[in-house]
Parts: structure tokens; C-alpha cells; sequence
């Protein structure tokens, strides 16, 4: 009978030994936290129409719409408070380009890195650094 207590004893044990390892129930170990990764952070630029700079073919026009992915949202904030100031850099920017610049991927990519330099420069006295990742074009039409 006490060979019965000390197996089913030893059985239970074993168990359990099992069950906590299988669950990493471990303390001595340290436990591996998963960060949740972060959701974009997306701001609307609305579209607008402007005139190219002149090439061979004459007068031509480009309709887009942009869409800015940012870091935070104190970025986010500061270009919506200044989405005047940021409009106006824009048609200024893309007004210098010409039709052939703006046609081939490449080109769309040049002015990408040009829109997050012109952007990246202070809209104010003081103003924290914006955290500008990615320019995203929603709508590009060049007529």
C-alpha cells in the first residue's frame, strides 16, 4: 500500500513537472514581452491642380493628391495646423518640375524624397522636428 502512495505520488509530481514546463511556468527564466506594433499614422493632403513648368509641348498640368505618413501624431498635428503653409510649398515645389520629370517611377520617387525635404524644413519658430516617413501618392494625373 505505501508503494501505491509513493508511485501515485510520484506520477502527480511528474505531472506537474510537466504541465508548468510546457507552459513556461519557469520564474527563474525572464519572460519575452511582445510589443504591439504601432498603427500608421496617416495625414490627407487634399488634391490639387497645377500648372507645370513649360516643355516642348507647351503648358501642361498635374492633378494629385497626397497622402503623408508620419511618425506621431504630434507630426500629424503640426501639418494640419500649417496645411496652408504646406499646400503653398507644395504647388511652388511641383510648379518648378516639368511633365517628362514627373512621368517615370523614378521621377515619382525623386519628388517623393523633394516633398519630405521641402516639408522637413520648419513651419514656425520653435517647432519640434517633423517625423516625416513616407510620401504617398493617391491620385497623380499629368495632362
Amino acid at each position: 500500500m505505501i508503494i501505491l502512495v509513493l508511485l501515485s505520488s510520484a506520477g502527480a509530481a511528474a505531472a506537474i513537472y510537466l504541465v508548468l514546463d510546457q507552459r513556461g511556468g519557469t520564474e527563474g527564466e525572464p519572460q519575452q514581452q511582445t510589443l504591439a506594433p504601432t498603427p500608421p499614422v496617416f495625414t490627407r493632403i487634399e488634391p490639387f491642380t497645377v500648372n507645370l513648368a513649360d516643355d516642348r509641348f507647351g503648358s501642361r498640368l498635374l492633378y494629385t493628391g497626397i497622402t503623408l505618413r508620419v511618425g506621431n501624431e504630434q507630426s500629424k498635428a503640426i501639418i494640419e495646423e500649417h496645411m496652408p503653409q504646406v499646400r503653398s510649398r507644395l504647388l511652388i515645389l511641383l510648379s518648378g518640375k516639368q511633365a517628362s520629370e514627373l512621368t517615370s517611377t523614378e521621377g515619382k520617387e525623386a519628388l517623393a524624397q523633394a516633398i519630405i525635404s521641402r516639408l522637413s524644413v520648419p513651419l514656425t519658430e520653435n517647432q519640434p522636428p517633423l517625423d516625416l516617413r513616407e510620401v504617398l501618392f493617391t491620385e497623380f494625373i499629368v495632362q
